[in-house]
Parts: structure tokens; sequence; C-alpha cells
């Protein structure tokens, strides 16, 4: 039944995705705050860019700052990425776009240590005719490393509303089966009764029954 949620996710990416195909709009979506123990885990930064039509170079900066520690660059990407020396060393994987608005990583192999917050930082500068101004934006994640993944609390729900839904039908089913099944019935009685009123009928009188024939 774990399929189901999994199913509604899929279906629903993919429409973001074909919508994001068609109408060319950018949706800075959060990332996700948990990850487990031994797996990898991407870390989603997405930065619209505001003025499409304008060249723009990006630099994108990542942070890493543990619990009551300070910030510590692990990360760096413009036109080339850089990975600097951290606990995170050989475990960091580019994961952006081409158009530089999607600037995600992936940590890869996930330990307990590696809770914490996450910063990712971007720079664009816009190359107008006159000027090159600079414009920056930061985003925050929390993230928290468990050992085990926990059951979602999303998919509880679509399981419990799965249940119900099918239960909901079984009854309707019955009910719809036993009403059918009764009206047959009572057809079936009433044509027997006809029948069975028709062959009491003396047989001098079942001519009168009959239904007279034009000339």
């Amino acid at each position: 039944m774990a399929a189901l949620p999994r199913l509604l996710w899929a279906s629903s990416a993919v429409l973001v995705l074909w919508a994001g195909f068609c109408s060319a709009v950018c949706v800075e979506v959060p990332s996700e705050t948990e990850a487990v123990q031994g797996k990898d885990m991407k870390l989603l930064c997405i930065s619209c860019m505001k003025r499409e039509e304008v060249t723009a170079s990006t630099m994108v900066e990542w942070f890493y700052r543990p619990e009551g520690g300070k910030d510590e660059l692990i990360y760096r990407y413009r036109n080339t990425n850089h990975e600097f020396p951290s606990r995170f060393s050989g475990r960091l994987q580019w994961n952006g776009s081409k158009d530089m608005q999607d600037v995600s990583i992936t940590v890869q192999n996930v330990t307990l240590n590696d809770s914490g917050i996450y910063i990712c930082n971007i720079t664009r500068e816009f190359e107008f005719e006159i000027h090159r101004p600079l414009f920056t934006s930061s985003r925050l994640i929390h993230l928290t490393v468990v050992e085990e993944a926990g059951e979602d609390f999303t998919s509880v729900i679509s399981e419990i509303m799965m249940y119900i839904l099918l239960v909901f039908l079984t009854l309707w089913l019955l009910i719809e089966m036993v009403y059918c099944y009764r009206k047959v019935s009572k057809a079936e009685e009433a044509a027997q009764e006809n029948a069975t009123d028709y062959l009491a009928i003396p047989s001098e009188n079942k001519e009168n029954c009959a239904v007279p024939v034009e000339e």
C-alpha cells in the first residue's frame, strides 16, 4: 500500500514538470529536511530569475553550519564546480540545471554527523548595457539525519483514506446487488402469481380473457 503515496507523488511531479515545460515557469520548491543514514540526499535550492530575457552570470556557494558552529564553505559553482576540503570531501555532487535556476547539490552516503544547517547562496550579475548590477539570495535547509526512514504521516493518511474508500465502495456494491436481487425476485413472484391466477380460471371463462380479433 505504500506504493500509493509514491504514485501520487510521481503523478504530481510529472504534472509540475509538464506545466513547467509548457509555460516555462520556474517554481521555487522547498527542499526536504530529513535524510536517512547511508542514503543520498539532494539539497534542493531553486532560485528563479526575475528577468529571464537578461543575460546573467551566476555563482553558487554552499555552506554548512553544524549545531552551535560556524559557517563552512563546502562547495562553489561558477562555470565549473569546486569542492572545498571538509567532512563532505568526495561526497558532493552538482545537480543544477543549465539555466542556473536550479542550483541543487547531492550529499552522497549521508551520515548522522551531516545533520545541521545548509546555506545556499546565489549571486547573479546581470549584464545591462550601462551597468552590471548584482543580486544575491539565500536558502536555508535545516537537515536532520535519522538511522531509519520513519512512516510518513502523509502516506499514513493516504492509506487510511484508501481503506475507507474501499469499504465504502464494497458496501455500496453490496447494497446495489441486494436491491437488484430483490427487484428481480419481486418481478418473478409477480409473474408467477399472474400465471397461477390465469391457470385457476375455469376453461369456459378463459375464452373471455382472450383478446377479440377484429375482422
